[in-house]
């Protein structure tokens, strides 16, 4: 029996992952190879964010079984080290079952996370609580020229308005610990030796133009009526769900900050430079197949 595959879909938001992954395992079943797909995007964990996030509905996933959608609230943290134990773990139980794991999305470091050996430095509630405080009061632009001085080599690759990501850096040196911070580790091992990454690319003004109509798409599909529900459970007292790109946005044209229009074009300028951020992190992979949209499953597949 061939040993189970891991697969990794990596690349951009907005460039075809997903309808790839439904193909890539069906692709799989029919060259006898049963594959389920396995989420990487971090505001996909979340209940509710549907929109905002084009998580694809249960309707359209054609009978493949999905993992971890829908498995946090949005007043939860969405933590990587936690991702990579119960992403392992799901996978785990598809290869106990014979079964590849098709793992897809655009969140660097939870794609990371899976595919390569390393671990996350401890955590410090107490710290970090002290750092949220000094966030909310300071501003992300205070604690990163701190990150700076303690941590410049971290502090280059972390985006200066992303004040979770400072604040977990931060608490990773002021505790005395060596941090990867925002970036892989020196020539990463493979986790699974049985790995293939598929990178998924879009030209640069093909992409932008796909980007600012999705954000269009989802102002016209109801996201603010979205962010509303939201807000009922709780969006605006969690750490993370609440800044996603978007949702951001949304919660802020309902408080009356931003004009729809203001709210669409932040939108889409906080959505490009995601990408070009996603774009960065995932060409630094070794050994990625890159494809481009006209790629079908059957191509993705080993030959003979």
């Amino acid at each position: 029996m061939t040993a189970p595959r891991l697969w990794a879909l990596v690349g951009a938001t907005g460039t075809g992952k997903t309808a790839l992954s439904l193909d890539l395992a069906e692709a799989l079943a029919a060259s006898g190879r049963a594959a389920e797909i396995v989420n990487a995007d971090a505001m996909q964990l979340y209940r509710g964010m549907d929109i905002g996030t084009a998580k694809l509905p249960v309707a359209e996933r054609r009978g493949i079984p999905h993992h971890l959608f829908d498995v946090l609230d949005v007043t939860e943290d969405a933590a990587v080290a936690a991702y990579q134990q119960h992403a392992r773990s799901v996978i785990e139980g598809l290869f106990a079952r014979g079964r590849d794991a098709v793992l897809v999305g655009g969140s660097g470091l939870y794609v990371s996370s899976v595919l390569f050996d390393f671990r996350f430095p401890p955590r410090d509630e107490a710290l970090r609580a002290s750092l949220e405080a000094e966030l909310a009061r300071d501003g992300a632009g205070a604690l990163f020229a701190r990150l700076r001085e303690l941590d410049a080599t971290t502090a280059d690759r972390i985006d200066p308005q992303n004040g979770r990501r400072i604040v977990r850096a931060l608490e990773v040196v002021l505790q005395g610990e060596e941090t990867h911070g925002a970036a892989l580790p020196e020539a990463p091992a493979l986790w699974h030796p049985d790995t293939r990454i598929i990178g998924v690319h879009v030209d640069r003004a093909e992409l932008v133009e796909r980007l600012d109509r999705r954000v269009e798409a989802m102002w016209a599909d109801g996201i603010v009526a979205e962010a509303d529900r939201l807000r009922e459970a709780g969006i605006e007292r969690g750490t993370t769900a609440g800044r996603a790109i978007g949702y951001a946005q949304a919660l802020a044209q309902l408080r009356g900050e931003l004009s729809e229009a203001d709210a669409i074009a932040q939108t889409q300028a906080l959505t490009r430079r995601y990408a070009r951020r996603q774009v960065s992190w995932f060409k630094r992979y070794d050994d990625v197949a890159w494809v481009g949209p006209g790629v079908t499953a059957v191509d993705l597949l080993p030959a003979g």
